[in-house]
């Protein structure tokens, strides 16, 4: 693969500390939720930085895909609901819920298009087979 970008973050204290990218931009404490143990959730977490990522990446997947067919759409909309909990191994393990919204077209012409972004998607590809991927369509304008 040729990589044609690279991002960079480093994180001290885990789940309880401080991530910083290397230009800066992001500068943030991440603290463990309270559905963890953690005190509060005035903080982010490493949960809801993946959902972050996967929600933002799977919308410019679908960008693609909507403008490579030449498709006229409202403007879309993925939320990502990323879950933690443990395996049946004793370690822990992630579940992606991906709510993606596509008005203006019908509901098959929906689903197909977050079937081709979903292979397309860096996130879904580095995903498969590893994590549990629901995907939910709706068209609602």
């Amino acid at each position: 693969m040729k990589i044609l970008y690279t991002a960079e973050a480093t994180a001290k204290g885990g789940r309880n500390g401080h991530v910083k990218s290397n230009n800066g931009v992001l500068d943030i404490e991440v603290r463990m939720p309270k559905a963890l143990g953690g005190a509060n959730d005035n903080y982010t977490n490493p949960e809801q930085l993946f959902a972050a990522g996967y929600s933002a990446c799977f919308d410019s997947a679908l960008s693609v895909i909507i403008k490579q067919g030449k498709i006229q759409t409202g403007e879309t909309s993925v939320t990502a609901k990323v879950g933690i909990g443990q395996n049946d191994k004793g370690g822990f393990a992630l579940a992606v819920e991906l709510q993606v919204n596509i008005p203006e077209v019908t509901i098959d012409q929906a689903h197909e298009l977050v079937e081709k972004a979903h292979q397309i998607c860096p996130y879904s590809n580095a995903t498969r087979g590893n994590i549990e991927v629901n995907l939910l369509v709706t068209n609602n304008a």
